[in-house]
């Protein structure tokens, strides 16, 4: 399931506090931040067939593309790719249940990623599935934005 948890942002004199009230953290028990080296670079992908995770764009944009797996021994390179643009500016949580397989591709310099997880890092060898980066063939480049 892939779900969007909208956020906002309070802005005064003062500055500005973004918020996404509606993000129950209750499950999240560790997280990390991606940050990218350049803009042609692609981090993916890796699967999980037990973690959830919640993302969440501290600043600039990435490209996020997703692919439901559909069989954990061997999965086929032709599922359909997902691509989301997601966007600090729009302020919201992209949550992905278990069982998706991911890649990540930064679109401003400097933008930061920031990704929570159900499972402690203790979890990490015993579900995490990778591929090749040309492994899905349906995973279209990004167009600019």
């Amino acid at each position: 399931m892939i779900e969007f948890i909208q956020g906002g942002a309070a802005k005064d004199h003062r500055g500005q506090i973004r918020f996404v009230n509606d993000f129950d953290m209750s499950s999240v028990k560790r997280f990390y931040i991606i940050k990218n080296s350049d803009l042609e670079l692609v981090r993916g992908w890796r699967a999980h067939r037990l973690e959830q995770r919640w993302f969440y764009v501290l600043s600039g944009k990435f490209a996020v593309d997703l692919v439901a797996i559909d069989n954990w021994e061997r999965a086929s390179s032709e599922l359909p790719v997902e691509k989301i643009i997601l966007d600090a500016e729009e302020n919201k949580v992209l949550h992905l249940s278990t069982g998706y397989g991911t890649a990540f591709q930064a679109l401003e310099t400097n933008s930061e990623l920031l990704v929570f997880s159900d499972y402690g890092i203790e979890n990490a060898p015993h579900d995490d599935y990778t591929y090749p980066l040309d492994y899905f063939i349906n995973r279209k480049p990004v167009i600019s934005i």
